[in-house]
């Protein structure tokens, strides 16, 4: 495990420019990815089987493309976010809500050694000990787009706590990408709002390269 502290070299100049930056980050992992292109991918945890394949697809085409995927490590969307770019053999980082004794969900711990293992990187604020408390999960969101040049939101409903994730990547003035979604899946409620208030709909990932390149 690393630290990094807002003061050294090797923290995130990304993160240095949205409200409230990390003091500091506890890392395991290659901390050079943290300055590199990348994309958040981002959606509810139970998520379709659309959803994960949707997921997984553009993460690996992006990692095949060199971006570093950035998620969250959740069930449903982030983690099949996390499988494509390991798939892809490409560098994705996973930005916990806990500590990094204590991975959320459990299920994940084989995947954070993959994610470590393809040259990526396991991040938190939140000191070792720390448990995966409720209150942290939407705190740590403004680093999952803080760390991103970019954000593509693939399924939300309409009260989805990934909706906050949206709000700081607006606030710190990221691109958001959104998958249009069946009309009749509570699943695309979220997301179908958000192409109505102006977000970019996608349907391949050129679409968001040429925007953030």
């Amino acid at each position: 495990m690393k630290i990094i502290y807002q003061a050294q070299k090797e923290y995130p100049e990304k993160l240095n420019n949205i409200y409230s930056s990390p003091a500091k980050l506890y890392l395991v992992g290659d901390e050079l990815v943290l300055n590199k292109p990348s994309i958040a991918i981002i959606g509810c945890r139970d998520a379709s089987n659309y959803g994960k394949r949707v997921a997984f697809n553009f993460a690996y085409e992006l990692a095949k493309e060199g971006f570093v995927i950035v998620s969250g490590l959740a069930r449903g969307i982030d983690t099949y976010a996390h499988l494509g770019a390991v798939k892809a053999n490409g560098k994705t980082i996973a930005v916990l809500g806990s500590g990094l004794k204590h991975i959320y969900p459990a299920e994940n711990k084989e995947l954070c050694n993959e994610i470590i293992k393809k040259g990526g990187a396991v991040i938190t604020e939140y000191e070792p000990h720390i448990k995966p408390l409720p209150m942290n999960f939407p705190s740590r969101n403004r680093i999952i787009s803080g760390l991103s040049n970019g954000v593509l939101v693939v399924e939300a409903k309409q009260k989805s706590g990934t909706l906050i994730t949206v709000d700081y990547a607006l606030e710190q003035g990221k691109d958001v990408f959104v998958i249009p979604g069946n009309i009749t899946s509570t699943n695309s409620y979220g997301t179908n709002d958000l192409i109505k208030q102006g977000a970019k709909p996608v349907t391949n990932i050129q679409e968001i390269i040429e925007e953030i390149i």
